[in-house]
C-alpha cells in the first residue's frame, strides 16, 4: 500500500487529495504514454464514482490494485529466466515471439521507459507503475504502445516505420502492420484525392488549374474529382512497404554491432537508396495517376484503358517519362525526411516536455516540409514532362534542364513551387487519418 500511497501523492502536485485529468495527463507524458487524453477519460469513466471529474484516494486505489491484479501474471510471462526482473533480453524474446527482430537498441529503449533505477532491468514495482500510468489491458496493446512511442507517422500520406523492425516474419507483426498501414493508407488517399488532383493540375497549368477545376466538376460532377485515386491507392501502400524493407535490410548491413542508432549521415543515405528504389519499381504508377488527374471528360475510362492508350499512342519509354527529375527529387526528399525526422523525435522523446502527440506531430510535419522544399521544384519539372504528349498546357522541354529553364521563363520562381501549399494542407489530413487509423486497423487485423 505504500508504494500505491507513493504514486497517488507524486500526481497530486496541488495537494489537494484528488487527482485531476491534467495532472495524471502529464505524469504520462513525462513516461512516453501517447493518446494520453483518451486513457485518462476511460480511467475517470471508470473508476470516478460520485462523476466529478477528479479521483479521490479511494477511487484511484481501486483503480491500482485492479490494474495489480490484471499484470501480475503477465509481468511472470515476460520474466522469462524467473529471476524477477524484465531484461533487454525478455523484450527481444518477446517481439520474436510475434515474429519481429528488433535491436538491443530498441529493446533497451523499452526498458528505459520502465526503468526507474537506471538499472537497465524492471522489477515488479516498475512494472507496475508502469502499467498503471498505460492503461492497455493486453501483452499486445503493451506491444503495440512500445511500438508507437518508437515510432511516429510521417511523410505526406505514407505511416512507415523508419527505425522500428530490423526483420519480420511475413506471418508476424510484419503482416498487421502492413495491413492496417495499407488500410490505412487506402482511406486517407481517397478522402484527399481532390487536394492531390488539384496540386497535380497546378504543377502542369498553373493559376489556371482552378478555372479548369470548375469546368470539370460541371462536366463529370463532384466524382471527376477522384480520378486517379485508384492508382493512387494501388501504388501508395506496396511503394511505402518496399521502401521500408529495403531500409530495414539496409540498416541491418550498415549499422555496427556496438552502434546504438544510426547517425545523421547514415540515416540520410538510406533514406535516399531505399526510396529511390521503391519509388523506381512503382513508377509506371505513377505515370497513369498523373494521366488521369489530367484528363478531359473521361478521356480514359479506368487505369487499364489509360495504359493501353499510352503504349498504343505512345510508348513503353513514356511509362518512365520524367523518371530522371523524380528520382533526383525522391533522393533529397526521402533523405532529408528520414534525417529530419529521426533526428528530431529522437531529441524529442529524451525531454518530457516536446513528447505530447500534438508536439510529435508537428515535428513529422517539419521534417515532411524539409523533404518537401528541398525537392519540390523537380517535382513540378516531373509532373510536367509526365504530361507529355496528353497536355498542351504543360509545353514541356525534352530535358530536365530546359523543363528548368521553361518553366521559369514563363512562370518565374514561383511556377517551381505551384502546388506545394496545396500538399502542405493535404499533408494534414493524411498523417492524422493514417496516424489514427493504422493503430485502430492494427488492432482489428490482430483480432482476427
Amino acid at each position: 500500500m505504500d508504494q500505491f500511497r507513493g504514486l497517488f501523492a507524486k500526481l497530486d502536485k496541488n495537494k489537494n487529495g484528488l487527482i485531476s485529468m491534467s495532472e495524471l495527463e502529464n505524469e504520462m507524458k513525462k513516461h512516453g504514454i501517447l493518446f494520453v487524453d483518451r486513457k485518462v477519460q476511460s480511467i475517470i469513466d471508470s473508476y470516478d464514482k460520485n462523476k466529478d471529474g477528479l479521483l479521490d484516494y479511494q477511487e484511484f486505489l481501486n483503480y491500482m490494485m485492479d490494474r495489480e491484479r490484471k499484470w501480475k501474471i503477465h509481468f511472470h510471462d515476460l520474466d522469462k529466466n524467473n529471476c524477477g526482473v524484465i531484461d533487454q533480453e525478455d523484450i527481444i524474446c518477446l517481439f520474436k515471439e510475434l515474429g519481429v527482430v528488433i535491436s538491443k537498441a530498441n529493446a533497451k529503449s523499452i526498458i528505459q521507459m520502465m526503468d526507474k533505477d537506471s538499472s537497465m532491468t524492471v522489477d515488479w514495482a516498475e512494472f507496475l507503475h508502469y502499467v498503471i500510468l498505460n492503461p492497455v489491458d493486453s501483452i499486445g496493446e503493451l506491444v503495440s504502445s512500445w511500438k508507437h512511442s518508437l515510432v511516429f507517422d510521417v511523410g505526406e500520406s505514407r505511416a512507415m516505420p523508419i527505425e522500428f523492425p530490423e526483420g519480420a516474419s511475413g506471418f508476424g507483426a510484419w503482416r498487421t502492420f502492413v495491413l492496417a498501414a495499407g488500410l490505412a493508407d487506402a482511406v486517407s488517399r481517397t478522402v484527399t484525392a481532390p487536394i492531390d488532383r488539384l496540386k497535380t493540375q497546378l504543377q502542369v497549368h498553373g493559376s489556371k488549374a482552378f478555372s479548369q477545376g470548375f469546368q470539370e466538376i460541371r462536366a463529370g460532377g463532384l466524382r471527376s474529382m477522384w480520378q486517379g485515386n485508384a492508382v493512387n491507392v494501388l501504388k501508395g501502400t506496396p511503394q511505402s512497404t518496399l521502401q521500408c524493407l529495403i531500409y530495414a535490410q539496409m540498416k541491418v548491413c550498415t549499422q555496427n554491432s556496438a552502434q546504438e542508432t544510426l547517425t545523421v549521415q547514415q540515416r540520410f543515405g538510406l533514406g535516399c537508396v531505399s526510396g529511390a528504389a521503391a519509388h523506381a519499381a512503382f513508377y509506371p504508377l505513377e505515370v497513369l495517376k498523373v494521366r488521369l488527374n489530367l484528363q478531359q471528360a473521361v478521356t480514359y475510362h479506368g487505369v487499364w484503358a489509360c495504359a493501353r492508350s499510352i503504349y498504343r499512342h505512345e510508348s513503353l519509354s513514356s511509362f518512365y517519362r520524367g523518371f530522371k527529375p523524380s528520382v533526383l527529387c525522391m533522393i533529397p526528399y526521402a533523405g532529408v525526411e528520414c534525417a529530419v525526422h529521426q533526428s528530431i523525435i529522437n531529441w524529442a522523446k529524451g525531454d518530457p516536455a516536446y513528447n505530447s502527440d500534438s508536439q510529435l506531430f508537428f515535428f513529422s510535419f517539419v521534417a515532411f516540409a524539409s523533404g518537401q522544399i528541398t525537392s519540390y521544384p523537380l517535382a513540378v519539372i516531373r509532373t510536367q514532362q509526365q504530361a507529355q504528349a496528353f497536355s498542351s498546357d504543360s509545353r514541356p522541354a525534352s530535358g530536365m534542364l530546359d523543363g528548368l529553364v521553361g518553366t521559369y521563363e514563363r512562370r518565374g520562381v514561383r511556377g517551381f513551387y505551384n502546388g506545394m501549399g496545396a500538399s502542405f494542407v493535404r499533408a494534414f489530413p493524411c498523417a492524422l487519418i493514417n496516424y489514427t487509423l493504422t493503430r485502430k486497423f492494427e488492432e482489428l487485423v490482430s483480432s482476427i
